[in-house]
Parts: structure tokens; C-alpha cells; sequence
């Protein structure tokens, strides 16, 4: 593990959002909302707060919000723009059902990661169904340290003889995940051998996640990390949801169960992303 500084923010910059995704970005988020502040977007987005201003003029313009001072509201007409059909943009379930959908293919996806796992000593788990059948997997494994920011993954860690580490910070209480300033700055001073990330969509313009406190983690493990694994189940191709995380260069290997659909399959390569199709047992 290396806490050196002079690596840190060797990376930071956070992809950009085209117009037509950051419109969808603020219509999905509104329905969820109610109402959102410019200054909120933008920083989510990492772009201005007048590229925001623009999106909403013309969103409002197209009567799909009403804008505030500072923010926007939704109104009956928010729905999701015709460009991105708004079933593409997966709300989050229980982690429950999550869990039990796709099993047989998330279980199989989990033993292919634990194989890579064993290979490095300071290991990124991130947030997840998935991730969590890994931290079942790799608890056994004696040398292997392990910074999660999901407390279910650290219970599981914590039955085994792998080490544990959490960061400090707001739990969100269905998924149990941590997150905010704090747990990101701890682990930020951090460098891993390997990342495990979990998505809830994939896409040839990248990886996506249901929430806005566990993306900022996820951006932490792919820039901090020596080799990054995403972890995906052939359920979410070509499917996104309310956050992009990263395009698909910012990741090396993709673990999912089936190959990815020809279009897919020629953005990831080109984009240099090793694909390892998982078969179950």
C-alpha cells in the first residue's frame, strides 16, 4: 500500500457529460427529487454552473421543468428526453432484491474476481450485490487487506482472516454503504494493487450507479488503484442509470458472465478494456 502524495491527484479530472446525458442526468434527477439546485448539478457533473443554467433554459424552453432561483423543480411534463428513453435509467432496488436477481451469473462473476483478488495485497471492495459475494469469497485469505466502504462487506471480512478497513463517515442505511467528505479523503491518501467496482449499467460511453453519495468512492478506487475491475452481470449492458462514474477507459478489465453485445464488445476494445467472461460452476 503507498501513501504517497505526490501520487495523489494524479488523476482528478472527472469525465465530461454531454448535453443530451447532463439534460437526462437533471430530468432523472428531478423525478426523483422534486427539485434540484444548480450549484448541486454542476458539481456532480464537473462542469460550470452555466452549462447547467443553459441545460435547464432550454429543458424549461421544452416545458419539461420549471426553473427556480438556483434550481429547477419538475413539473407533470418531466420525463426522461426521447434521446435516452427513460427505461434505461434504473432507480435502485432493495439491496435485497438485488442480491437475488441474476444470482447464479453474480456468484459466478464473484469466483472469477476472488481468483484475480488473491493476486494483490491491498484490495479496493467496493459497494454492491456483487462485491459482496467477492468479500464472501476472498474473507478466507490470510494476507489480503481490504478497504471497503460497505459495511456489509467489512461483517463479511470480518468472519475470516482477511483485514478490514472502513473510512469514517455517513452510513446510508439500505445499501450500508459509507460515504461523504471524510471517507473519501481517508481513502484518497490510499494506493491499491486492485479495485473492484460495481456498476449498475454499462454502456459504450461508460459505467453508470444508482446513487450520488457511493459514486464519488467509486471515482476514489479507479483513480487509486494499479489494476481497476469492474464487475457487471450481462443484465446491465446497454443499460445506464441516474450517475456516470467514468468512461471506459478509465478501467482495464470487465468481469461479467456473457460476452458483450457487438457494439459493446468493439467500444470496450477499443477503449482497451480486457473483457473475462465468468462460467458458473
Amino acid at each position: 500500500m503507498i501513501t504517497d502524495s505526490a501520487v495523489r491527484g494524479s488523476n482528478r479530472e472527472k469525465p465530461k457529460v454531454l448535453a443530451h446525458r447532463r439534460q437526462a442526468w437533471i430530468l432523472s434527477a428531478l423525478a426523483e427529487l422534486g427539485a434540484i439546485s444548480v450549484a448541486e448539478v454542476a458539481a456532480q457533473l464537473d462542469v460550470s454552473e452555466m452549462t447547467i443554467r443553459r441545460d435547464m433554459a432550454e429543458l424549461e424552453r421544452d416545458g419539461r421543468l420549471a426553473r427556480t432561483h438556483g434550481g429547477a423543480v419538475r413539473t407533470d411534463a418531466t420525463v426522461a428526453i426521447e434521446s435516452i428513453p427513460a427505461a434505461e435509467f434504473v432507480k435502485e432496488p432493495s439491496f435485497l432484491s438485488r442480491l437475488a436477481r441474476n444470482a447464479l451469473a453474480k456468484r459466478a462473476i464473484a469466483s472469477a474476481a476472488a481468483a484475480i483478488a488473491v493476486g494483490g495485497r491491498a484490495i479496493a471492495l467496493d459497494v454492491g450485490t456483487t462485491t459482496f459475494l467477492l468479500a464472501r469469497q476472498i474473507a478466507g485469505h490470510q494476507h489480503l487487506k481490504v478497504f471497503t466502504n460497505s459495511v456489509r462487506n467489512a461483517l463479511e471480512l470480518g468472519e475470516g482472516l482477511a483485514e478490514a478497513y472502513l473510512p469514517g463517515g455517513r452510513m446510508r442505511n439500505d445499501e450500508m454503504s459509507i460515504s461523504g467528505p471524510s471517507a473519501v479523503s481517508q481513502f484518497e491518501t490510499l494506493w491499491f494493487d486492485i479495485a473492484f467496482v460495481g456498476v449498475s449499467g454499462l454502456t459504450a460511453d461508460g459505467i453508470y450507479d444508482y446513487s450520488f453519495d457511493d459514486t464519488e468512492m467509486k471515482r476514489v478506487y479507479l483513480r487509486r488503484s494499479t489494476r481497476k475491475v469492474v464487475l457487471c452481470d450481462s443484465a446491465k449492458f446497454n443499460t445506464m442509470s441516474l450517475v456516470f462514474i467514468a468512461p471506459l477507459n478509465q478501467f482495464n478489465l470487465l468481469v461479467t458472465d456473457a460476452p458483450p453485445p457487438p457494439p459493446l464488445a468493439a467500444a470496450l476494445s477499443a477503449a482497451g478494456v480486457e473483457v473475462l467472461v465468468a462460467t458458473a460452476a
